[in-house]
């Protein structure tokens, strides 16, 4: 049995290196709103909006993982392209854009490595098509 709980790109978030306790994902609907007198505003349906997933975790690199994780998520991220997030069970999420990593680090130990690393990444869901992937 794996121990991968969810995959960004070639990265792995997994109970033995860098495991997420919370995930929230965020999808928005855009619907226009026309003034009306005397009555209810008009709602009219514009489509889709922001689908965003933050997520949080710890690494405990004395334990498992390593200081480098938030190094190896951030190297992921610096390619600059949507990456594909995949859950642990399979299920394809879609492209993504990596748009933010947070790192706090704490519990530091004499050579003031940290035994404790949180982080935090923000991403947002890539619409954009496959032909704006292409570089020309």
């Amino acid at each position: 049995m794996s121990d991968v709980m969810m995959r960004l790109g070639l990265y792995k978030f997994a109970v033995s290196s860098a495991a997420y306790q919370r995930l929230s994902r965020v999808t928005s609907y855009r619907w226009a709103r026309q003034e009306r007198i005397g009555t209810n505003d008009a709602l009219q349906w514009t489509g889709l909006g922001p689908d965003t997933v933050e997520m949080q975790g710890v690494v405990f690199p004395a334990v498992c993982g390593s200081t480098g994780e938030p190094d190896r998520m951030r190297l992921q991220a610096s390619i600059g392209i949507p990456l594909p997030l995949i859950s642990g069970t399979g299920r394809v999420l879609g492209l993504w854009c990596v748009e933010q990593i947070t790192e706090t680090q704490g519990a530091f130990v004499r050579d003031g490595a940290p035994s404790r690393q949180e982080f935090q990444l923000r991403m947002t869901r890539y619409d954009g098509g496959l032909r704006a992937l292409l570089p020309f």
